[in-house]
């Protein structure tokens, strides 16, 4: 009953906005004011975009752009205790506004420092220099969208911003292979947005995840203890997402070739085991360590090629061979921590093409990493346990009452083309 009250009322709502629109289009008969920018009227003028070139400095950029020497001596001191000169950065972006006649001169330069910072140079009526930030919002919003192919590919096709697809590997990176993914897998996650003049810039906090794979579920709630600094996810058990190892070590891949104790390989064509994951990725992919330890052989190892072994305890060893090359200070003795990178994804050794051969032994003996269970970290405190089930019941009730949003605003689309 309510829901059809609430379609009527709807239904009404739009009614009278039509006629209202209708009744309003002879009223509204005001010219258009003219397009401004930081103040600055850029219908009026020629623009010329372009980038800072590598060792260009702004004299050398200003003169470029036809300004006399004394209004580039102007400028220089008109910036002074306003923006430093010597920041322009190689690659950042600036648009010259040039008066337009028969002797067309520079009458604005905008440098875009920051996706939020723009310096404007003003040569045109006066000689100034202002910087301006742009007003930077947040919005929280539910996204979700199902597996066809790949998490990347499908999360932008679902019209998501792209970096939420790392944002969910760096989240499940201990929980789920992201190279194992099947079609039907699925995923709603409750995440703000950073948002400048109606664009979507970069994601900000991920309150919760829901990760469907394989037909499990995978929560995920966004919670700090108070006994350490940084923000962690939980499962709905307050068990830590965050496990011992990785599940991968390393991203943008596929699994080439998987565990077995039969494999005719693909150089000698003699049939023999593979007690390891071959992850095939482009030659110079980062390799990084599954887990803390310390680096036990770091060398040329005949077949394996440049191969690098850790020792993560007294039960868990890891090997990553193929290697291209090492990363900067990994030394036999060295210490790593879960996550750094050890080297490049290479070919040497026997192999037919760039890959990462990856091996895992416990207590000695080599295990399918793809099949591997990670303990976890440490839980949620007894004392804390109730502080979040309380922010889970919030993050639930947040996703309701978007997912109530998402369908009205859908509605309210489909009435209002009618």
């Amino acid at each position: 009953m309510h829901k059809l009250i609430l379609l009527l009322a709807l239904f009404l709502t739009l009614s009278c906005s039509e006629r209202g629109v209708k009744n309003d289009k002879n009223e509204n008969t005001k010219p258009k004011n003219d397009v401004t920018e930081f103040g600055i009227p850029v219908s009026g003028f020629n623009v010329r975009e372009g980038q800072i070139k590598n060792g260009q400095f702004f004299t050398n950029l200003i003169n470029e752009l036809g300004v006399p020497d004394a209004d580039i001596y102007s400028l220089t001191q008109a910036a002074r205790n306003v923006f430093d000169l010597k920041k322009l950065r190689v690659g950042n972006n600036y648009r010259a506004f040039f008066t337009s006649g028969e002797n067309p001169g520079l009458a604005y330069l905008i440098y875009k420092e920051s996706k939020t910072s723009f310096v404007v140079f003003g040569l045109h009526d006066s000689i100034f220099v202002k910087v301006y930030e742009k007003e930077v919002t947040t919005r929280t919003r539910l996204g979700e969208a199902k597996i066809t192919t790949s998490l990347w590919d499908d999360v932008e096709r679902a019209g998501l911003n792209i970096n939420l697809a790392s944002r969910l590997e760096d989240i499940y990176a201990w929980s789920i292979d992201f190279f194992g993914l099947q079609k039907g897998d699925s995923f709603k996650v409750i995440y703000d947005e950073v948002v400048i003049d109606d664009e979507v810039v970069e994601i900000g906090t991920i309150y919760a995840a829901y990760f469907t794979h394989g037909g499990k579920v995978y929560d995920a709630y966004r919670y700090k203890q108070n006994d350490t600094g940084s923000v962690q996810y939980f499962n709905s058990l307050g068990e830590n997402l965050k496990k011992a190892f990785l599940k991968a070590p390393l991203s943008f891949t596929r699994v080439s070739s998987g565990f077995t104790y039969s494999r005719r390989h693909p150089v000698t064509r003699i049939v023999r085991p593979h007690t390891g994951v071959d992850y095939a990725a482009p030659k110079g992919t980062p390799v990084m360590s599954i887990g803390e330890g310390v680096v036990v052989q770091k060398g040329y190892a005949g077949g394996g090629g440049n191969t690098v072994k850790i020792k993560h305890n007294a039960t868990y060893s890891s090997a990553y061979l193929h290697l291209s090359a090492y990363a900067k200070g990994i030394v036999a003795g060295a210490r790593v921590r879960q996550s750094q990178v050890i080297g490049y994804v290479g070919s040497t050794g026997l192999s037919t093409g760039p890959h990462l051969d990856f091996r895992i032994w416990r207590n000695g003996s080599p295990i399918n990493p793809l099949k591997m269970e990670s303990p976890p970290a440490k839980k949620i405190e007894k004392s804390q346990e109730e502080e979040f089930r309380g922010k889970m019941k919030s993050v639930k009730m947040t996703m309701d009452s978007l997912v109530t949003m998402q369908y009205m605003d859908t509605l309210i689309l489909k009435l209002g083309k009618r």
